[in-house]
């Protein structure tokens, strides 16, 4: 017989409570980097659900003990700026949705939510937190900047200075530093983020639809001017020769060495 090599896992697990919908990111092999497929699966969760008037709040969650380690850098090969271009585009559809979704959506977080993961986290409306959890920014480190909307959520939660503090120095916060500076909303002990953010989720669900979808609405209003300059400024630095040495740098464990070309 022949060995059969398994794919690794690398899914939205999707699990219905009621009225409130958990999606769970679930990729092992990379700590739930949210690769391009699961950012396409993602969206496409998000979607469906909207369209489904029986659901009326979101959960989105990590597997393992983790939310989302960033990117999947492994796949980071971008060779000219249209194809930087079309990444950023593909990824600012799910930015999109989650952000003029019609539908709360509350962020259960364990572990690390770093890089894209913490964009992601962003893009909720509540974040409840493991006292544990660890949140940084990162993206720097591989000669990118912030995206997925980053440099408007992260200022619109801390305000401008602690947010340049965490783009330009990679500062790291734990969950109850996370409270403490308005970086998440309720912290809770390690294992218990699921459960509580279940809470948070039954209320929202309880709540009018109309009037949440329409508060969502509002806040998402300057959001695509803001994307629209992220995708110039992203598309350009992924052919950087300091992006590739950051990718490869992260790959090979090692210290990169910038060059600023």
């Amino acid at each position: 017989m022949n060995d059969v090599t398994e794919a690794p896992v690398m899914r939205i697990a999707e699990e219905r409570h009621g009225a409130v919908l958990v999606l769970t990111i679930d990729y092992p092999a990379r700590r739930n980097a949210l690769a391009v497929p699961l950012r396409q699966e993602l969206e496409e969760a998000i979607e469906r659900a909207n369209t489904d008037r029986s659901i009326r709040c979101l959960v989105l969650t990590g597997a393992g003990g983790v939310f989302s380690a960033g990117g999947d850098i492994s796949g980071m090969n971008i060779e000219n700026p249209y194809d930087g271009r079309e990444r950023m585009r593909r990824t600012h559809r799910l930015v999109r949705i989650m952000a003029r979704s019609n539908l709360p959506i509350v962020a259960a977080v364990e572990g690390w939510a770093v890089g894209a993961g913490l964009s992601l986290m962003l893009l909720c409306d509540t974040v409840v937190a493991a006292e544990n959890a660890r949140f940084m920014a990162g993206f720097h480190k591989i000669g990118l900047m912030a995206d997925m909307g980053m440099p408007a959520t992260l200022p619109a939660r801390i305000g401008v200075g602690r947010a340049r503090d965490m783009l330009l120095h990679h500062t790291q916060y734990l969950g109850t530093e996370g409270k403490e500076i308005g970086l998440v909303d309720y912290v809770v002990p390690p294992g218990r983020a699921l459960e509580v953010a279940m809470e948070k989720a039954q209320a929202l669900a309880e709540s009018a639809p109309l009037p949440i979808a329409f508060t969502r609405q509002w806040f998402a209003e300057d959001l695509d001017k803001a994307l629209a300059r992220e995708a110039d400024f992203q598309a350009t630095l992924f052919v950087t020769q300091d992006h590739k040495e950051g990718r490869e740098a992260f790959l090979g464990k090692r210290k990169p060495a910038f060059t600023g070309k």
